[in-house]
């Protein structure tokens, strides 16, 4: 029996370390994607099925392209979209160079990847993708205002693409997780301190996997999360990007 295969991105820390951790024990084999190599194969030594390790910026468009002609003999049957990270501040204060890094790692990356993994998943008529988003999707994020635009984009992205599948039948499913505050090192990339308690990203990551082999397009952890996103609904953008603003106040950056 064929041995299934799982590519990660942003594997090194965090959710998507989580992830593959799950995923092995699940049985999958890996292919775990990060710039740090050091911690890609600390990661690897503590798996216990087999693991592929790639050093690859993909804020770089041509990494994203390598990655797949280095993978695609593999015959991934799952892709885990989850690099990404965020800025904090005023939009006229923050770096640019940042930013463009940003849209093109949180964008640009998991557009490229999407587009050319699930090719071949409809092919085979089977695969899954997660698309790595936030509870930012559902909303302006003034003081964050990229990332949350950002964000927006996988959600929207990923709801449109599942509607294609669904209306072709497709057995190919794809997901967007869309976590509240998770304790990883998103804190330290985004200069923040999380006004709430995070949940763990193990926590995050098991859940995350077991509704995306579920089928569930938009996946939110949490019961606290899915209240408030509930809740949302009844307020206007507006009203939304109020109480964002004065929530993101809250925050206080991190001494670097």
């Amino acid at each position: 029996m064929e041995v299934k295969k799982a590519l990660v991105t942003g594997a090194s820390s965090g959710i998507g370390k989580d992830i593959a951790i799950y995923l092995s024990k699940l049985g999958y084999d890996l292919i775990l994607v990060a710039r740090r190599e050091e911690k890609l194969l600390e990661i690897k030594d503590m798996l216990k099925t087999n693991v592929k390790t790639i050093c690859l910026d993909l804020t770089v468009e041509e990494n994203c392209y390598k990655l797949y002609e280095l993978t695609k003999k593999y015959n991934v049957d799952i892709l885990i979209n989850n690099a990404g990270f965020g800025d904090f501040g005023k939009f006229y204060e923050t770096d640019i160079d940042k930013e463009l890094n940003m849209i093109n790692l949180n964008i640009k990356a998991l557009h490229i990847l999407t587009k050319l993994y699930i090719k071949d998943m409809v092919n085979k008529n089977n695969g899954y993708i997660l698309n790595v988003g936030s509870m930012a999707s559902f909303a302006p994020g003034p003081l964050m205002s990229t990332y949350y635009a950002t964000k927006s984009y996988v959600l929207r992205l990923t709801e449109g693409i599942s509607k294609e599948l669904k209306y072709s039948n497709s057995n190919v499913k794809i997901s967007v997780l869309c976590p509240g505050p998770v304790d990883t090192e998103f804190n330290r990339v985004a200069n923040v301190n999380f006004s709430i308690k995070p949940l763990s990203s193990e926590f995050v990551a098991k859940y995350a996997v077991d509704k995306l082999l579920d089928g569930k397009c938009i996946i939110i952890p949490g019961v606290m999360m899915k209240l408030g996103h509930f809740f949302s609904r009844f307020l206007s953008d507006n009203a939304l990007a109020y109480i964002i603003y004065r929530n993101q106040k809250n925050k206080t950056k991190k001494v670097k």
